[in-house]
């Protein structure tokens, strides 16, 4: 598959937010295999539904009518970024990264995990940089983790 046979769109209704929720899932189980999930399956879906889809600017990749990626924004920040395991390195996350800086022209901020290695290698060939390190006391997961700011050159 090429990356011009997926779409970029907004997520929408309930149906969105059950696929989002199945990719998140899956996504985060294979990249994060050694990070504690702070919810279980179902109550990952209910944050989707109730909260992610509805509530922030939720973006699908979709390919062959499934949702295979979810990026969701709030102003200046990347919430969530998430592929289905089997469509990494296509990119689709590339995409998602270019939509977020033209939606906030101004900077962008994200977090990520300290162990995740390959995440911190995409945004920074992405332009953003690392601004602050945690123990992980601040998030559910109690995980050590990484504030990335993307600032566009003047």
């Amino acid at each position: 598959m090429s990356d011009a046979e997926v779409t970029l769109r907004r997520a929408a209704g309930s149906v969105d937010a059950a696929a989002v929720a199945e990719v998140w899932l899956r996504s985060y189980d294979a990249a994060l295999p050694t990070v504690r999930r702070a919810h279980s399956d179902d109550g990952v879906r209910d944050f989707f539904r109730y909260v992610v889809v509805p509530e922030q600017e939720t973006w699908v990749a979709e390919s062959g009518g499934a949702v295979v990626g979810m990026m969701a924004l709030e102003p200046g920040a990347i919430e969530q970024l998430y592929l289905a395991p089997e469509h990494r390195g296509r990119g689709i996350g590339d995409r998602f990264v270019r939509l977020a800086k033209q939606r906030s022209p101004g900077g962008l901020e994200l977090w990520t995990f300290q162990v995740n290695g390959p995440a911190h290698r995409f945004y920074e060939r992405h332009g953003f940089r690392a601004a602050e390190r945690t123990d992980g006391s601040r998030n559910e997961e109690r995980e050590p983790d990484v504030r990335y700011v993307w600032v566009p050159e003047s």
